[in-house]
């Protein structure tokens, strides 16, 4: 019988269990319908096993695996840290080396790029994080190539993901590689979830098209007058003249304020304001277009690819899909 392929999951103090419950999800469960398919023998571990460890939620959970039976497992798994400003452990540090040492793939959902990246194996490589700890990430490791707008990052020996939920696509992508496409759908009907979603995490998140709550200035007045005027033609000087400033000086009060151009940001609210219209499952992709004001559909498309990693029917069909099965 060959060795079944072993995945170590790190548990720790202040641990969100949605996460854990991702990893055993897919790789602890058993699988009969899957026949003679071998599937994933899975450890829990922790720095000090047999310890409850308290968990978000106030309950407590206790891993009964060490940090020995991470660093010798085939794929491990970090859900997550459990504040990003704080240092990762050594041991865990020399843990996670060691099994990189021995030719494991190693796995982050979420802020566990962190523990990832203080093991130095993201120097130099393309990697992803929740895209509210995108920024730290970059900042506190600058040799990190930090794409703030992914699922999942692949380079091979370490593979990074964004928010809890992209997790599941991961762990799946993970599936998909081991065992091809047919088995990890069929994990994928069992979670009830798509077995692989378009786009990325920037689709997500939420951008409300609303008033702007700052101090009483041109600029200010201007992109509130925008926001409410969004489907007719704009310009810089209809923009500028909304802020009873010179177009000169208005773009570059503008500019040092957001750091974007004018139509840089009109772009992005119209988009943003187009997101609702495709959720709702209303309307053409022309009319959404057109009803943002967007002088085509073609402009749209390619503003909306740009901005959000995927087109606008395959958002929509990711929403509509959700509604259906909700």
């Amino acid at each position: 019988m060959a060795k079944r392929h072993v995945v170590a999951v790190l548990a720790f103090d202040g641990m969100a269990p949605f996460e854990l419950g991702v990893v055993v999800e897919v790789f602890g469960l058993s699988r009969p319908e899957l026949g003679d398919v071998p599937w994933y023998e899975l450890r829990v571990c922790a720095e000090e096993p047999g310890r409850d460890l308290q968990a978000v939620g106030g309950f407590t959970l206790r891993a009964e695996c060490d940090l020995d039976a991470l660093a010798e497992a085939d794929t491990v798994i970090v859900p997550g840290v459990a504040e990003t400003g704080t240092e990762v452990s050594q041991a865990l540090v020399d843990a996670l080396l060691r099994a990189h040492a021995r030719g494991a793939r190693l796995v982050s959902i979420c802020s566990g790029a962190f523990a990832l990246a203080a093991t130095g194996l993201l120097e130099g490589r393309r990697a992803t994080t929740h895209w509210r700890y995108a920024r730290a990430l970059a900042e506190r490791h600058p040799g990190i190539e930090v794409d703030p707008d992914v699922l999942y990052v692949d380079t091979g020996d370490v593979l990074t993901s964004a928010g809890s939920a992209a997790g599941i696509d991961l762990c799946l992508y993970l599936v998909r590689a081991d065992h091809g496409a047919a088995v990890a759908n069929a994990v994928a009907r069992r979670f009830v979830v798509p077995p692989h979603r378009e786009g990325g995490q920037a689709q997500f998140i939420e951008a409300a098209v609303g008033d702007i709550d700052q101090e009483d200035d041109g600029v200010t007045r201007s992109m509130n007058w925008a926001l409410r005027h969004l489907h007719t033609p704009l310009s810089v000087p209809a923009l500028a003249g909304a802020a009873y400033m010179s177009e000169r000086s208005f773009a570059r009060h503008f500019t040092r304020r957001n750091g974007v151009s004018p139509m840089r940001w009109v772009i992005t609210q119209r988009v943003a304001a187009s997101l609702p219209l495709l959720e709702s499952g209303e309307g053409t992709v022309d009319e959404v277009a057109a009803a943002v004001g967007f002088d085509s559909a073609a402009t749209y498309r390619h503003h909306f690819g740009r901005q959000m990693r995927t087109t606008p029917m395959a958002y929509r069909r990711t929403f509509t899909h959700a509604a259906a099965c909700g």
